[in-house]
């Protein structure tokens, strides 16, 4: 192993730390569920900033760190709505987008060109705040917090995950359609 391969290491760290985080949200396992979380962020933070710094980026980091934070996010949503601490609706949306982005991407990768992964502004915000919805949950859980926190939180999840979604199918079909028109 070289230096270099450290990021996607700590990558298939956190797609490992998805089951155990997924295991204790089920058995109701807050305090150790909100900390192993925490960890799996911190390590999306370290792996990120070790590629960037060090130059260490490569096209499986691409592809493994998002599909590390699609992995957690989905597993602790669906944990959560399986609780009934978030609401189906919701985790719907949030695996939808999802699918629509991975499906997207597969067919685009398929069909028309290689894909190059970049996370737009709005799908950053959006990952923020599915973070922070789902630790704010958590930790409702262990210390009572306001309704309209958790309400405020879901309605801008719902909103970001909606508007994050839709701006990757407009941008996927436009470059689609360009790359379509200047093979002709």
């Amino acid at each position: 192993m070289r230096a270099r391969d450290i990021p996607n290491l700590i990558s298939v760290v956190r797609i490992l730390l998805v089951g155990p985080v997924v295991w204790l949200l089920l058995t109701q396992r807050f305090v150790p569920a909100v900390t192993v979380f925490v960890i799996a962020g911190l390590s999306d933070a370290l792996d990120g900033y070790l590629a960037k710094r060090n130059g260490w980026q490569s096209r499986l980091g691409s592809i493994i760190d998002p599909l590390a934070d699609k992995l957690l996010m989905v597993g602790a949503y669906l944990a959560l709505g399986w609780l009934a601490l978030l609401p189906i609706w919701l985790v719907a949306v949030v695996i939808a987008r999802d699918l629509i982005i991975v499906g997207g991407a597969v067919f685009y990768h398929l069909r028309i060109a290689r894909v190059e992964m970049a996370p737009t502004l709005i799908s950053k915000a959006n990952t923020l705040v599915q973070i922070l919805l789902v630790l704010v949950v958590m930790i409702a859980q262990i210390h009572p917090l306001p309704d309209a926190l958790l309400e405020t939180l879901m309605g801008i999840v719902a909103a970001t995950t909606a508007a994050s979604g839709l701006t990757y199918i407009w941008t996927w079909a436009r470059r689609a359609r360009a790359e379509v028109e200047t093979r002709r």
